[in-house]
């Protein structure tokens, strides 16, 4: 497996899925759609922005991924649509987290939370010199 570099942003192009155990349930493109949506109602580029902005640029979706998992995520129930306007001769489609998404996403924080906690405990009982914060090389 090729190692990535922390300046290098992940970018997602297929479903990433755990779902035994404490593993995460949602895929990290929806993960990071839902988290986009949980502030407000907002379209397609805009989402694109959210993402790479609320990751610290580390988030990269893809066009393509993005639409899939927008037509996904309002199949199971996570989003609505709620709207549409046209701009500059272009359709912009709205979404917004409905009550359902907004359980989801605060399921996977307290999953995240409580693997980051583990892993932390793990790495302070080994004695490896972890620092909170700090990324690894």
């Amino acid at each position: 497996m090729r190692e990535r570099s922390a300046a290098q942003p992940l970018t997602y192009s297929r479903k990433w899925n755990m779902t035994e155990g404490n593993m995460t349930n949602l895929s990290p493109a929806a993960f990071w759609i839902l988290t986009a949506l949980a502030g407000q109602r907002r379209h397609g580029y805009e989402i694109l922005k959210e993402t790479t902005e609320a990751s610290d640029g580390r988030v990269a979706l893809k066009v393509t991924t993005l639409y899939a998992a927008l037509d996904r995520l309002e199949r199971e129930g996570l989003i609505r649509a709620d709207g549409q306007e046209i701009v500059g001769g272009r359709a912009r489609r709205y979404f917004v987290l409905s009550d359902s998404g907004r359980v989801a996403l605060a399921a996977e924080v307290a999953a995240l939370e409580q693997q980051a906690a583990a892993a932390r405990q793990r790495l302070a009982d080994g004695g490896s010199g972890f620092v909170a914060g700090a990324v690894p090389v």
